[in-house]
């Protein structure tokens, strides 16, 4: 019999250790369980190290999010946390790291723009809590064919959004094609998070060629601060600048 592994992970221990001991109880499904996106990280990877990758992965669509008296949720595992990763981050995290874990995510309410954004993510389903555990097995096991799940009622709302996503991105992409290579580089740099001095000293400009370059990308991006240009150019899919390395660029003369 070919078994099916299985993570959930919740920050809140009664709904995640029931939800993990009745999909324990079908005889082709092991399951384990974690209380944090750390947590959630440390466990694929161990898995992963040990041979033994997991199949799908049951994400809260709230992970991490405080309840409402402000008293955090008692975490699944005994671990160090060492940071806070909401459910949307994970399923992208996961995606980009072992893009063989299909991940659904499991929400107290329908919101056809938070799963939008999950499938965007590359999360695989988009499953009501409080669903059936026959139809969450249906699920757990459709995705594994590549399918995609979503509730019937969301499915107009999250076309919806998807497809107005679409359109902003492509508007977004022509604009940032309107710029020049270095403007390019400096936007990336600004995605980054480097300020002027910062992506002077990284591209070898001065800081008044510099400060021309970002008022260029501005006016060009048709934006006023480097907030709104940093939100464009993650829409149009621009990345920040590599910092772990050399600087980006050595053929600019200061000005």
């Amino acid at each position: 019999m070919v078994r099916i592994r299985v993570l959930v992970v919740d920050d809140h221990r009664i709904f995640a250790e029931s939800l993990a001991a009745a999909l324990a109880a079908e005889p082709d499904v092991d399951v384990s369980a974690a209380g944090s996106g750390p947590a959630a990280l440390r466990c694929l990877e161990r898995a992963a190290s040990e041979g033994r990758r997991f199949d799908v992965m049951l994400v809260d669509a709230d992970l991490g999010v405080p309840v409402p008296d402000g008293r955090p949720a008692l975490p699944v595992q005994a671990v160090d946390e060492d940071g806070t990763v909401d459910g949307i981050s994970l399923v992208s995290g996961v995606r980009s790291a072992q893009p063989q874990v299909r991940v659904v995510v499991l929400a107290e309410k329908d919101d056809p723009a938070r799963a939008a954004l999950a499938l965007q993510a590359g999360a695989s389903g988009w499953v009501a809590k409080d669903c059936s555990l026959s139809r969450l097995l249906t699920v757990i096991r459709g995705v594994l064919r590549d399918e995609t799940h979503l509730p019937p009622a969301l499915l107009t709302g999250v076309l919806r959004e998807l497809t107005t996503a679409r359109r902003h991105r492509t508007e977004s992409e022509q604009l940032v094609e309107s710029l020049t290579p270095r403007e390019r580089e400096v936007l990336r740099c600004m995605v980054a998070g480097l300020g002027r001095k910062a992506v002077a000293e990284r591209l070898y400009l001065s800081p008044h060629t510099v400060r021309t370059h970002m008022q260029n990308v501005l006016g060009k991006l048709g934006v006023h601060s480097t907030l709104a240009a940093v939100a464009l150019a993650r829409r149009a899919g621009v990345g920040p600048a590599d910092l772990s390395g050399d600087v980006v660029e050595r053929g600019g003369q200061l000005a």
